[in-house]
């Protein structure tokens, strides 16, 4: 059942949830009873709170106690199938939530270290979702895709460390989970980073337990409506906690007294100076088992008989884990690994029930740390399969005070040292409610990285654990490496540049393609569907296409007219900026045309050059998203098969110059990555009216006629596609050839008609080129200075909606929802194929005196299908 919160959030509770076993303490006790008792904390919600939590109390500055999850697997030892049971049934519910579609499109978000297992078992049960968790382990030769603060945490900074970066960058809903949601600021600090980055339209945020005040959960509504987009929770059990005033400096007081008392008793461990460790000589909840050893031990340095013992003997168990599987979600888990995963997990778990003693009745699979779902896993499976009770838990990082009564959570803790050489230094880590347990075996499963001296040590995790069960087993799961990025040998991997007519409908030599074929994926989505999805922040415009616009007989008409008269101007500009590039930048250069717009100019210049100069100069297409920066798949492609220094980029015009911007920003991006160097950010166009480059044919603002259509002047190619479900960390940008428009197709006419005037012009191009070689080219920018001028004036308050030039306004008209358009004053016929367009879609034209463009094309601001401007230049929010 959902419940509107408001229109930017959506609270989901399910009341009445079939309840599953718990471990919320001994005869009937609440494991919260003694915190609540001696401070006056109360959790007030839900009848199943008490059964799914419990209280600890904690040293820490901001927040003194401490939700206890019984469920969860981390401090409280539990089923493996009740901890998996129920993050799978969280992720079916997101999945009925979503629907099945946007299931499909969504990406699973987990939090270390506590719920990297919880999340994993999510995306379960959402079924195709991939997986990421965050991580506090920095990994040699992975970017960062992210981070955020965890503001109440011990250890508060996170790492996003995918191994495809694109992984995130997809338009699908972003699904968030943590065990608990308390004040929300962890989940802000998230969604504020990678939205700014990768905005989407809808989040959810999963937990087991919402715990927010009101106006917590006011924050998370006021903060969803500022970006936008809809955010959904999902939560097994709601309430809060209410804390009476002064309980942090009353809890504090109350941990100083019983380290105060333990150090009196002489309990107190010398490898945690300041935390008692209560004695437990009975099982949780039951009487020790046969074969069981004795009390929660304190530090083995201590005074004890038993501490001169050495390192026992450890069982290793040889899983097989499958290789190059991902040991978890640190750097993504997609679809694929989790049916490899499935496939070899009967084995793995009955190669650990073979190597339990005879005998056993109780075992516990101990985890660790951010590895939780891999022993999850495991523990459950084995618990199927053998004939035994089986328990899980990981160890953590987390210090909290443990005292030995039933109505409190944390009974018993391990001290051992970090033994998988944190990046933030040395220090200690406890395994929680295993001492006095009565398990007859421990099985701890750490990762590659974790199988070091310090954990063999005499005073290591498995020393601690042997103190207390009669067998300790080790499984070692290979740590998962990710391939180094910008690996030497991945360049000469990449595919051969696509061409007709297989791909485009121009002639092989005339252009190579550095795209992957989308074409038998759908991609279109309505036009007033994406600019909503757009300007919201919930997609990029790259990650979907546009419908493509098909002509009347009324603006074909316009096309050819337009080609007829502006043919000769279009052919003396090709040759002017052909001219220029082999006088500056190569004698040879290596025309690479940023797809699409710049594909059409990019053949031209190769005629031309063929044409005067005799020259057969190669030509490829790439692809370049405004945000994401230009295909480095692509330049690594072409670094490898020329040289850097002789490429010269080529775009069909500037508008206000973002391109040009990004391209600058890409290459230096891609230099420190890669340690390419050569490439010139200069780009090369026909039209320069925004005054952004120094290398153009001219600078005036005209109808260039292959702006006017879409794909059928530009080879029956789509705009370019960057989406992560598509394109991944090894592939190149996608587009779709429309073979189906091929009876509309003009391409080809539109290359021959301009460079049938090449004859007539070449002189005057030779003589223009001379003198703008000679000539202070230096940008200024009008362009932009300008745009920046009309956001204001209009309202708009964002550049990004204005797309200045004859050009760009006919892109607002075919592929996104138009506002208005400017018109420079005494405008002619360059106008006349944007005024049948602005006709056809019922949008004003208001002529403007100093106009420095011809026109201007205004994306309609904060648009929602049916956003109007009540004074006709702003816009109501």
């Amino acid at each position: 059942m959902e419940k509107a919160v408001n229109d930017g959030v959506r609270h989901q509770v399910r009341d009445g949830a079939r309840r599953r076993g718990t471990a919320g303490g001994a005869d009937g006790v609440w494991s919260g009873s003694w915190v609540a008792e001696r401070l006056g904390v109360e959790l007030v919600g839900d009848d199943r709170l008490t059964d799914l939590l419990g209280l600890a109390l904690r040293r820490n500055p901001k927040r003194a106690h401490l939700l206890v999850s019984n469920v969860l697997g981390k401090h409280v030892p539990q089923s493996p199938s009740v901890v998996y049971g129920h993050g799978f049934e969280l992720g079916r519910r997101v999945r009925e939530l979503l629907g099945a579609d946007e299931a499909r499109r969504a990406v699973v978000l987990g939090y270390a270290e506590t719920a990297t297992g919880l999340g994993h078992s999510v995306a379960d049960g959402l079924g195709l979702a991939p997986y990421l968790h965050s991580t506090r382990r920095p990994v040699a030769g992975v970017a960062r895709a992210g981070g955020f603060e965890e503001s109440h945490s011990h250890a508060t900074s996170h790492l996003l460390l995918p191994e495809d970066p694109a992984l995130l960058a997809g338009d699908g809903p972003l699904v968030l989970v943590d065990d608990e949601f308390s004040t929300g600021n962890t989940v802000l600090n998230t969604v504020r980073d990678l939205h700014e980055r990768y905005p989407r339209r809808r989040y959810v945020v999963v937990a087991l337990v919402d715990m927010r005040s009101a106006s917590d959960a006011g924050r998370l509504e006021e903060f969803a409506c500022e970006i936008g987009a809809r955010v959904d929770l999902v939560a097994a059990a709601s309430g809060t906690v209410r804390l009476p005033e002064g309980v942090l400096e009353q809890g504090q007081e109350l941990v100083a007294r019983y380290e105060s008392e333990s150090a009196a008793s002489g309990r107190t461990s010398s490898a945690a100076p300041s935390w008692p460790v209560a004695q437990f000589p009975a099982p949780l909840g039951g009487q020790p088992p046969q074969g069981a050893r004795g009390t929660a031990r304190p530090d083995p340095t201590g005074p004890h008989p038993e501490n001169e013992r050495t390192h026992p003997h450890t069982t290793r168990i040889d899983l097989r884990w499958p290789a190059g599987l991902p040991d978890g979600g640190r750097h993504g888990f997609t679809p694929a690994h989790r049916a490899r995963l499935e496939a070899a997990l009967p084995g793995m778990a009955a190669r650990m029930a073979q190597a339990l003693p005879a005998g056993a009745r109780r075992v516990l699979v101990l985890g660790f740390e951010e590895l939780m779902y891999a022993p999850l896993r495991l523990a459950r499976e084995l618990e199927r399969i053998a004939d035994v009770e089986v328990r899980y838990s990981t160890t953590t990082r987390s210090p909290v005070l443990a005292v030995d009564d039933p109505g409190y959570a944390i009974r018993t803790r391990l001290v051992f040292p970090a033994h998988d050489d944190p990046a933030d230094g040395p220090g200690e880590r406890y395994a929680y409610n295993v001492a006095g347990a009565g398990f007859d075996a421990v099985v701890a499963v750490v990762d590659s990285a974790a199988d070091t001296p310090r954990l063999h040590a005499s005073d290591g995790l498995l020393a601690e654990l042997a103190a207390h069960t009669p067998q300790v087993l080790l499984a070692v799961v290979p740590s998962y490496a990710p391939e180094t990025p910008h690996a030497p040998e991945r360049p000469s991997m990449l595919p051969e540049p696509l061409r007709g007519p297989a791909f485009s409908s121009y002639a092989p030599e005339e252009v190579g393609w550095l795209l992957q074929d989308l074409s038998d994926v759908t991609l279109e989505a309505p036009t007033e569907e994406r600019e909503e999805a757009i300007q919201s922040g919930g997609a990029h415009y790259a990650e979907s296409l546009p419908v493509e616009y098909q002509p009347s007989e009324q603006y074909q008409e316009l096309f050819h007219a337009a080609l007829e008269t502006s043919a000769a101007r279009i052919a003396q500009a090709a040759g002017v900026v052909t001219e220029m590039v082999l006088a500056e930048r190569s004698p040879r250069p290596v025309l690479v045309s940023l797809a699409r717009a710049g594909t059409p100019v990019g053949i031209l210049m190769r005629r031309w050059a063929r044409h005067r100069h005799g020259l057969e100069l190669p030509h490829y297409a790439v692809s370049i998203v405004r945000g994401r920066g230009i295909d480095a798949n692509a330049l690594r492609w072409l670094a490898e098969h020329h040289d850097p220094r002789d490429v010269v980029f080529v775009d069909g015009w500037t508008g206000k110059g973002a391109i040009t911007r990004e391209l600058a920003q890409a290459l230096e991006e891609f230099e420190k990555s890669d340690g390419i160097t050569g490439f010139d950010p200069e780009i090369a166009v026909l039209a320069d009216p925004g005054s952004c480059v120094r290398t153009y044919g001219t600078r005036e603002d005209f109808l260039i006629p292959s702006a006017c259509l879409n794909s059928t002047v530009s080879g029956l190619i789509s705009r370019t596609v960057l989406r992560a479900d598509l394109v991944g960390p090894h592939d190149y940008h996608g587009a779709k050839f429309y073979r189906e428009l091929a009876g509309t197709d003009v391409s080809v006419a539109f290359l021959d008609a301009v460079s049938a005037r090449f004859p007539e012009v070449a002189d005057a191009a030779c003589a223009q080129a001379k003198e703008l070689l000679a000539a202070d080219r230096s940008p200024t920018w009008e362009g932009w200075a300008a745009v920046e001028r009309i956001s204001e004036e209009y309202g708009i308050h964002d550049v990004n909606l204005v797309k200045p030039g004859v050009g760009e306004t006919t892109r607002v008209m075919l592929r996104r929802v138009p506002w208005k358009v400017l018109a420079r004053a005494g405008a002619g016929s360059d106008l006349d194929h944007v005024r049948l367009l602005a006709e056809q879609r019922r949008v004003p034209v208001e002529e403007v005196a100093d106009l420095p463009y011809t026109c201007v094309g205004l994306i309609h601001p904060k648009y929602t299908r049916g956003a109007t401007g009540a004074d006709g230049k702003a816009v109501t929010v």
